[in-house]
């Protein structure tokens, strides 16, 4: 028998978290997440971590993990998660993942092909453009080399862009096509729900989370990062919902410019999430505006019971 692997994805606020909870309670199945940013200790109402009491009822994996300043790559996730595969396929149940970084998720479906070491003189070239025009410039010029992978980009992540354009400068190949060229095929025994909602909806669901997580301390948190001495430039904190307090703080925004950017940022991301996810190939799509829990919870014990049976 063929253990199935179900993962919960979608663009950000279409509801992953509630679902995956709620497919973990019916199933009695822990959860893997596949978000890069809960997965560092601290950064909780910024990344709408779940609480304690949800963790101390349902196991997690890859929640609070790491420190803001350990690094950790989406080839690191791919070996972390086959070993937590293993370990929940023993115990006879499915494998559920839930979140939406998508280089997290394509490492589980395939590998990536070799890349070049990093060459240091190319990154000291992007820290000097970086310094004198900004991050922006960076991100307009990874735009411009590999526009393929600037879409999977949440906020301007510092080591990821620098780390994309030092390949295209010794190859002169796209990162994104170090990603197998093919288009993204599913193993049979892996089923991906994609989540997503009417556009209004979506926008007006991203807006009040926004608000939500202001209201209950996002500022006090980021403030409480950066006095516990971690840099602001570091990877984990240049990203959406913590670069814009940041950048608050250093006087450059106002608290208006900043919630408002927070959420437009967010519906940005959401957008480049969505154009990625419509080029997997087998994606079950899986529209969250007025479907019952219920009717969805049925659909993925039959697709697993399917899948099993393989």
């Amino acid at each position: 028998m063929t253990h199935p692997t179900v993962i919960i994805t979608g663009p950000t606020a279409t509801g992953k978290t509630d679902l995956s909870l709620s497919l973990a309670r019916s199933f009695n199945v822990p959860v893997i997440s596949a978000d890069a940013r809960q997965c560092y200790r601290y950064l909780d109402i910024g990344t709408g971590k779940v609480s304690d009491s949800i963790l101390a009822e349902i196991p997690h994996y890859h929640i609070s993990t790491l420190n803001p300043d350990e690094s950790f790559s989406a080839a690191d996730f791919s070996v972390k998660v086959r070993r937590w595969s293993e370990e929940i396929a023993q115990k006879g149940k499915f494998v559920l993942v839930a979140g939406g970084s998508t280089l997290y998720l394509e490492s589980l479906i395939r590998p990536f092909d070799p890349l070049p070491p990093q060459n240091p003189s190319n990154i000291r070239e992007l820290e000097t453009i970086a310094e004198r025009s900004g991050l922006d410039e960076i991100y307009k010029k990874l735009v411009e080399a590999d526009p393929d992978y600037a879409c999977k980009m949440h906020g301007l992540n510092t080591h990821r862009m620098f780390r994309a354009l030092d390949v295209w400068m010794q190859t002169g190949r796209p990162f994104s096509s170090f990603h197998k060229n093919q288009p993204l095929t599913l193993p049979d025994n892996v089923l991906v729900i994609c989540l997503y909602r009417e556009r209004p909806e979506l926008h007006d669901r991203i807006n009040r989370r926004v608000d939500h997580m202001l209201e209950n301390g996002l500022l006090q948190e980021v403030r409480d990062i950066l006095n516990m001495s971690y840099s602001p430039d570091l990877q984990s904190l240049q990203t959406v919902g913590y670069r814009e307090p940041i950048a608050y703080f250093d006087g450059q925004l106002t608290y208006e410019q900043m919630h408002e950017k927070i959420k437009r940022n967010s519906r940005q991301y959401a957008r480049r999430q969505l154009t990625w996810f419509r080029r997997w190939k087998g994606v079950y799509w899986l529209n969250q505006s007025g479907v019952s829990e219920a009717l969805i919870i049925n659909k993925v014990r039959q697709l697993t019971e399917y899948l099993a049976a393989k």
